[in-house]
């Protein structure tokens, strides 16, 4: 009885772990990228 609630305690953790990591992605894939970063990347093409 008592392995039966770890491995749900352990399914359940690893499931809100897979959702935040994908939460994080998702934050992250829809940021605009930083004026800083797009002058540096002007920068380089200019200098080739």
């Amino acid at each position: 009885m008592n392995i039966k609630r770890e491995e749900r305690k352990r399914v359940e953790l690893e499931k809100q772990i897979d959702e935040n990591l994908k939460r994080v992605y998702d934050e992250a894939t829809v940021q605009q990228i930083p004026d800083r970063f797009l002058n540096l990347l002007e920068q380089l093409r200019a200098q080739e």
